[in-house]
């Protein structure tokens, strides 16, 4: 499943390398990290909207569309960090146990 997924970005990133080809790489860095607030912008957007806590919009989304907002954060944000590292999988992994080393669930995420 790792692998598909990895791949998947994998094929974003390339398909999105190829449409700039004329940005420069730390200009391309840095609008994938921009991008990444743009996407946690309409999740917070779909919240209101799921919550109806805005008055002039009322409940224009469904915790569904919040679902979705997340997903595109979280695949904008490997994007981002494939683009930075080149190895967006082996850096997601080191970092992923360190958090959870360091709440001390190492032993439970080894075990489980």
């Amino acid at each position: 499943m790792e692998d598909e997924l990895w791949g998947r970005v994998g094929k974003l990133r390339t398909w999105l390398d190829d449409q700039a080809d004329e940005v420069p790489v730390a200009d391309v860095r840095l609008l994938r990290i921009l991008k990444v607030g743009e996407e946690f912008g309409e999740a917070s957007e779909a919240v209101h909207g799921a919550l109806g806590a805005n008055p002039r919009k009322g409940r224009s989304h469904t915790w569904g569309d919040v679902e979705s907002e997340l997903a595109d954060v979280i695949v904008t944000a490997m994007v981002a960090l494939d683009t930075i590292s080149g190895d967006g999988r082996a850096v997601l992994a080191e970092r992923l146990r360190y958090l959870v080393e360091r709440v001390g669930l190492e032993e439970h995420a080894e075990a489980g």
